[in-house]
């Protein structure tokens, strides 16, 4: 139970941390005098470049798997297709061979 409710106080810390979503207040006074209030919700400049930094390493990750996947497959084409000439002069240097010694 001690180890639940560590877990659980962890997770709730962890959350607060990444949310950033403490509402600061402005009052703005407009050149005729009147006042306005403005109120920011929302990521702060440092967590919103956090977020874009990880959103860009996903993307390189996934156009380099991108990349390996394709090139796998020119390789497994490009030997399959040597095999399978391979394979025919194999054949036709048996059938000659079995030509000459009739």
């Amino acid at each position: 139970m001690k180890k639940v409710t560590l877990l659980l106080a962890a997770c709730a810390f962890a959350t607060a941390s990444f949310a950033q979503t403490t509402p600061t207040t402005e009052v703005k006074v407009r050149d005729n005098g009147t006042k306005k209030v403005v109120t920011k919700t929302g990521k702060t400049n440092v967590g919103q470049a956090l977020e874009n930094t990880a959103d860009a390493a996903g993307n390189v990750a996934s156009k380099a798997g991108h990349g390996i996947k394709k090139g796998a497959k020119k390789a497994s084409h490009s030997v399959k297709r040597t095999t399978q000439k391979a394979g025919k002069k194999t054949v036709e240097g048996t059938e000659k061979m079995e030509a000459k010694s009739e």
